[in-house]
């Protein structure tokens, strides 16, 4: 059994099986429909009860713990992740629109490398040779930068010679203004 105890600015609640927790920053929800664990909400604490006595149902409860402080910490502080832009054959060009970016002339490609934005609340922003993504939800702020960093892989060649592409160089806590 594992509790998580939550500060008084942040509300917690749940609706049927999904958990949602809100902050300064913004609401953060999570299905928890297929843990197999009882979660349940008393004012500002979470119990999350494991079905079995195994040490697997404990790794499910540990793991339900951890997701639901990184949900607590990102309404309170929030994630940024920096990517650094780097090319040494044709310039890079990165675009935000919309809810995707766009990297154009990935190695001289005609047609730009699209990546979507996850989360509502996730900001994409261009800082010189940098993009920062940020947001109150871990998951969607990492699976955003990812989406970035794995659209710009180089296959068929060695990624020891070409090294152009956008990479994740910087995972922190907190947005910055």
């Amino acid at each position: 059994m594992a509790e998580i105890e939550a500060p008084a600015s942040v509300k917690l609640s749940k609706e049927g099986n999904i958990v949602v927790v809100k902050g300064k920053l913004g609401t953060v929800k999570k299905d928890f429909t297929r843990l197999p664990a009882t979660v349940k909400v008393e004012g500002n604490k979470i119990t999350v009860t494991p079905y079995g006595k195994r040490k697997q149902d404990l790794a499910v409860t540990n793991t339900a713990r951890s997701i639901l402080q990184s949900m607590i910490k990102g309404v309170e502080k929030g994630y940024t992740y920096k990517l650094k832009i780097i090319f040494a054959h044709f310039p890079i060009a990165v675009k935000v629109k919309g809810k995707e970016i766009q990297v154009e002339n990935f190695f001289g490609e005609r047609n730009p490398r699209i990546s979507r934005i996850v989360g509502d609340l996730t900001k994409v922003t261009l800082a010189g040779e940098d993009l920062v993504v940020q947001g109150p939800s871990l998951e969607d702020v990492s699976q955003t930068a990812a989406n970035v960093e794995l659209s710009t892989k180089i296959k068929d060649k060695d990624q020891r010679v070409f090294l152009d592409g956008l990479y994740i160089y910087s995972r922190e806590e907190g947005i910055q203004a």
